[in-house]
């Protein structure tokens, strides 16, 4: 079920008005109607998943009950490695087994070995990487004692299968959600109008926005060795703003929805393309899985402490690591590296927390120094998107050695369209994005709202891409 399908149109009222009206008076049946709408939601791409996202929620929930009561240090260390093995196991499998096996059998007939193995048809079960994060945090920090075991077993499959964000997050961490179940949530108009208005803004993001760049980068890319680098160029960048587009425009529906059911989920994205440099990009981008790698990986590796040695070997591990569980394709590991070698030197440097505060901070325009930085650190995220949307790393290489050609000139593309006619819709939402900075959302303000939100949905209605209703691109992650 998408957000943006009739199905979802039709099922998030009737889970509303039972949520509001018919289960308002008790906790546990607000909990037990979500776990229901989660399972129906999620079932509705594939029944058979179901039995996965259960398995899961009563492996960390089991054991989470059993950290609870287990005082030996050696006995905790095994429970939570159960729990890791688990989780990492069918992420493992489902996600990379026939990657590794792909590699494995390339690795012999490299040194003239013949060997052959079956390649098993799996199913990649929608939202995987992220559920299994979760429920890792959850017995993570438990195992850390910042966290106490629930034994309500309802609210804990309602933290993981929590429908607004379980396909494809906020990755949230069991701290934050979990303990929302057990408190008594009343209606607040105030927190709905608003989740309506950001639900409003991702629709626009990802229909005006991401589903109208899709059909230009997927031209683009397809024939990139026959279009002019002056296009290519132009692909690239459409493709940085359809991901964008794509996944926080998912982030800011999912936020939305959950608010209209008084839940509070984590901010995922925070106006990433007006970074000054790689450091400040990361802590805006997709900052519920960064952060997570950051707590649960970095800083155990020892984070920016001990040697340069070290502290560049943890860079390239966090960096790798995040890559690869983007997707199971040598491109992902070629794009965390190109983040990594541009953040070491700012965190060699002790540079890479200059940039915590709000760009051209009370000011209408950036100054010219961070214009150009803006710029700077986009090219660098954009020349890395490369590598994440090509299919291969020998074609993101070609595409790169065909955009420095230096042969310009545009042409009609098959589509039927000109390659610069989608450049206006990304005017208006960097102009929106811009003069609301500091707010958690361009819509979030009651200045002009009903001009904004008027605005916002004439576009939806006129420009938004319909005839072919795209999946979010994180569906395959």
């Amino acid at each position: 079920m998408l957000f943006n399908s009739f199905d979802f149109a039709v099922f998030l009222p009737i889970v509303f008005i039972l949520y509001w009206f018919v289960f308002h008076k008790s906790i546990k049946a607000q909990n037990l109607l979500l776990v229901v709408a989660s399972y129906v939601f999620y079932g509705w791409w594939d029944w058979r998943f179901l039995f996965l996202i259960l398995f899961s929620t009563l492996v960390d929930y089991t054991i989470g009950r059993a950290l609870g009561t287990a005082q030996n240090i050696r006995s905790r260390k095994l429970l939570l490695g159960v729990s890791i093995l688990v989780n990492i196991g069918l992420l493992g499998f489902f996600k990379y087994y026939n990657f590794f096996l792909d590699n494995f059998v390339e690795a012999f007939s490299f040194f003239g070995t013949s060997f052959e193995a079956s390649r098993l048809d799996i199913i990649l079960p929608v939202g995987i990487s992220f559920y299994t994060f979760q429920t890792l945090s959850y017995t993570i920090d438990v195992y850390r004692k910042k966290l106490e075991p629930t034994k309500n077993l309802i609210a804990f499959t309602a933290f993981v299968s929590f429908f607004p964000q379980l396909v494809a997050g906020p990755i949230e961490r069991a701290t934050n959600l979990l303990p929302q179940f057990f408190k008594k949530r009343n209606f607040n108009s105030d927190q709905a109008i608003i989740g309506i208005k950001q639900i409003i803004w991702g629709l626009f993001k990802k229909n005006v926005i991401a589903d109208n760049c899709a059909q230009y980068v997927n031209e683009i890319f397809g024939n990139y060795d026959s279009l002019s680098s002056a296009t290519l160029l132009l692909g690239a960048v459409y493709f940085a703003f359809q991901i964008y587009g794509d996944f926080s425009g998912y982030s800011d529906i999912a936020i939305g929805t959950a608010r209209l059911f008084n839940f509070k989920l984590m901010t995922n994205f925070r106006y990433p393309y007006f970074s000054r440099d790689i450091a400040e990009f990361w802590r805006r981008w997709h900052i519920s899985l960064s952060t997570w790698f950051r707590d649960y990986v970095y800083i155990p590796l020892g984070g920016s402490r001990g040697s340069q040695l070290k502290q560049i070997r943890n860079v390239f591990i966090i960096f790798l690591v995040s890559g690869f569980w983007h997707g199971a394709n040598w491109t992902f590991l070629v794009w965390g590296a190109i983040n990594a070698l541009f953040f070491i030197p700012l965190l060699l440097a002790k540079r890479n927390r200059n940039h915590t505060d709000t760009v051209a901070q009370g000011r209408f325009l950036p100054s010219f120094r961070e214009g150009i930085t803006m710029l700077g650190t986009f090219g660098i995220v954009t020349i890395g998107w490369i590598f994440f949307r090509a299919d291969s790393v020998a074609v993101a290489t070609d595409y790169i050695k065909h955009l420095f050609q230096f042969s310009f000139g545009f042409v009609m593309l098959d589509i039927e369209r000109y390659s610069f006619e989608i450049i206006p819709f990304i005017g208006i939402l960097l102009l929106f994005e811009w003069f609301s900075r500091n707010e958690e959302f361009p819509l979030f303000s009651n200045r002009f709202a009903l001009l904004k939100v008027s605005l916002v949905l004439l576009l939806i209605l006129v420009f938004g891409s319909f005839s072919t209703i795209q999946d979010f691109i994180y569906f395959q992650f």
